[in-house]
């Protein structure tokens, strides 16, 4: 086992496309891990081995690997950049000790890296920044960092500096050890040369390393004093105070390179090992109980310490599910039980794999600050913490966004139907940002997910994986209606056909019911007009009818009805007779009430860069929104507004084109308003229409 100081657990993430699958591979191939080099346009990166990640050239899903550099264990996990998957860079975020956040060098802080900084800032997860592609047209590593601390108000320490640009990148110059490190223009990563500062750089080096030891410093009095007296610091001792600093996130040592020209991977690599916390050197996980309050309890990171484990991932693969797994606390041996404390059941550990990408190495046990994959977990879902069954504690839970988009699937045939309804619940689980349920008034399968990407990807799963060929359409939003007027009414049910005949008489009132109050009755009838045992049968057959309205057949809400008066036969009255009575009543009055269509309207949450919030606004107004509130953020605004879900859809990819990809928003239920009536009109037409062509 390697000691706990020498673990680093790490995650690689950027925006879509800024180079850090390629990044992971130099890294697995200078650490040893892997001989030949695959390359993503190629379709032949080690952590991008789904059928879907090859062709598309992007990262779906989180991989996972390990691997040694400077005696050290790199714990890695390559995370998806499209903002889709931010699901993925969220959980693994959520167990990581550190992050190497990767900016292209011409594209700079792209949107996808905001949201990706946001969340690490959220997970405190310290960072190292990796400003990549400097050989590409138009790189300008200076730009990059001014852009980090405009943009996203974090505080990069520039640790080396690009010598040459574009096309004439050639190397990095070392600020801390005022050193030129030069690759030749192989395939090699490992052939470069160390030599002394180009003479043309000797001024602009001096300045950055000057910033550099100054915010350094900063972190311990006694070396400032001394510097500031003329004292210069040992490169240890800058060392142990960048160290402490970007434990505390007040900076993020910033480095520059080319990985796919194989350029200052090996400066990220020494800064993984020199300056990112071990698993024992960040803020303990914090317990608490099965209501979700604090319990005061830390899982210390200590393999002595009884096991506090938290599932952050499950696949399936073709041998079975696998469980990713950060331990925090304790030791895990292959075939002991855990305790999931969510099921509250007790779970035998099959085996324990260290995954590298799709492949995998067999382990008798893993300890505090591992992350492996296990399997044999039946009930274990992603957010579950795995304990020790003798000395319980639950770990703080992921919280997932909801979905922002759905669609309605079919299988092409009846066959389809059982293999897609296993297919999807696998599906579930591997994903909880993807969700599946059935339209109760369609009786359609909706599939939710994060944007039109997710869902094209997961409907592409369900033909290639698990060979089920469906039928996307688009789910019909679910109206409702009720009424706007007070109406008195009569009714009588009468019916004559040899021997005893039917009868039965009402008296009612039918109004408009307080909102959210659903369907009330009432009875007044005194003097036993009605009987009392045939009131039940008045109120089952109104509340029957209520399921389809008068207008375009949409369930009723909030409506009162009061029997008043009525009339009986002591032969032909029955409880059947004024069943139909009141069925009747209902066809009859509804109408004169003053129908309303009703529309779900849905909370919206916009999250947009400051320059767009005008567009998002007005966008949101087109679509009938209503403004609630804005609230400026350090890096943008969030606009918050009640809108109907049926200018809803498509609405991701618009406000996408509007932010130039950077906005997001979620979106949940609200309430049912009334619907406009030149709306109103039109669904109701084509609800009728609908209806007569089936």
């Amino acid at each position: 086992m390697t000691e706990l100081s020498k673990y680093r657990n790490i995650g690689i993430f950027a925006h879509v496309d800024a180079g850090k699958t390629t990044t992971t591979e130099r890294i697995l191939k200078l650490t040893g891990k892997i001989h030949k080099i695959g390359e993503v346009h190629d379709g032949a990166a080690t952590t991008d081995f789904m059928d879907q990640e090859q062709e598309r050239g992007i990262t779906i899903q989180s991989a996972a690997t390990t691997c040694i550099w400077d005696e050290h264990r790199l714990n890695i996990i390559d995370t998806p950049g499209h903002v889709d998957f931010t699901i993925e860079v969220y959980r693994s975020l959520k167990v990581l000790d550190g992050g190497v956040g990767v900016f292209c060098g011409s594209g700079g802080v792209e949107p996808q890296s905001e949201t990706n900084w946001r969340y690490a800032n959220e997970s405190k997860v310290s960072r190292i920044i990796f400003v990549n592609k400097l050989d590409r047209i138009g790189a300008d590593f200076y730009r990059v960092v001014k852009q980090v601390k405009e943009v996203l108000g974090a505080n990069p320490l520039v640790m080396t500096l690009p010598i040459g640009t574009e096309d004439d990148f050639i190397g990095v110059v070392d600020l801390l050890t005022r050193k030129a490190w030069t690759w030749s223009g192989s395939d090699d990563p490992t052939n470069y040369e160390v030599t002394d500062v180009p003479e043309d750089m000797l001024e602009i080096v001096e300045e950055y390393r000057e910033i550099m030891v100054e915010s350094a410093l900063d972190q311990d009095d006694d070396l400032m004093g001394a510097y500031l007296e003329g004292e210069q610091p040992s490169d240890e001792d800058l060392k142990r105070c960048i160290r402490k600093g970007t434990i505390a996130l007040d900076f993020f040592p910033t480095y520059c390179g080319s990985a796919f020209k194989n350029k200052g991977v090996q400066n990220v690599l020494n800064a993984v090992v020199d300056y990112l916390p071990s698993p024992t050197e960040v803020t303990p996980q914090p317990e608490i109980d099965l209501e979700g309050n604090a319990t005061g309890g830390k899982a210390l990171v200590d393999p002595d310490y009884p096991l506090r484990a938290l599932a952050f991932k499950i696949m399936d693969d073709r041998y079975g599910a696998l469980t990713f797994t950060r331990i925090y606390s304790g030791r895990l041996k292959k075939g002991s039980s855990v305790l999931n404390t969510f099921t509250g059941k007790t779970e035998r550990i099959g085996r324990i794999v260290e995954m590298h990408a799709d492949s995998r190495e067999e382990r008798e046990s893993a300890q505090a600050g591992d992350i492996v994959a296990l399997l044999g977990m039946k009930n274990t879902r992603t957010g579950h913490t795995l304990c020790d069954p003798d000395k319980p504690a639950t770990l703080e839970p992921m919280v997932f966004p909801d979905p922002v988009i759905s669609i309605a699937i079919s299988p092409k045939d009846k066959a389809g139907m059982e293999k897609m309804g296993v297919a999807l619940n696998k599906m579930i689980q591997e994903d909880p940002s993807f969700r599946v349920e059935t339209d109760e008034d369609s009786g359609e399968t909706i599939i939710k997910g994060m944007g039109e990407l997710h869902l094209d990807i997961k409907v592409d799963i369900l033909k290639r994986t698990h060979g089920v060929e469906v039928q996307m359409g688009k789910p019909q939003v679910a109206y409702r209606e009720t009424i706007t007027k007070l109406v008195e009414d009569t009714y009588t049910h009468k019916k004559q056909t040899g021997g005893s005949g039917q009868y039965g008489k009402i008296d009612y009132i039918v109004e408009p019911g307080e909102t959210n109050s659903g369907y009330i009755f009432e009875s007044k009838v005194t003097g036993g007009n009605v009987p009392r045992e045939y009131w039940s049968a008045i109120d089952k057959a109104f509340r029957i009818s209520m399921e389809a309205g008068t207008l375009a057949g949409f369930p009723l809400l909030d409506v009162k009805v009061t029997l008043l008066d009525g009339a009986y036969h002591a032969v032909d009255s029955s409880a059947m007779a004024f069943e139909l009575a009141a069925k009747s009543a209902y066809r009859q009055t509804i109408p004169k009430a003053g129908p309303q269509l009703l529309e779900p309207i849905m909370k919206v949450d916009v999250y947009t860069p400051e320059d767009h919030v005008g567009d998002v606004i007005g966008d949101l107004n087109r679509r009938r929104g209503m403004i609630k509130s804005q609230e400026p953020g350090p890096t943008g605004v969030r606009v918050k507004s009640d809108a109907p879900l049926s200018e809803m859809f498509g609405y991701i990819g618009h406000l996408r084109t509007m932010t130039s990809g950077r906005g997001q928003f979620s979106m949940e239920f609200s309430h049912y308003a009334p619907c406009p009536a030149n709306v109103a009109d039109v669904v109701v037409k084509e609800t009728l229409e609908r209806k007569a062509a089936k």
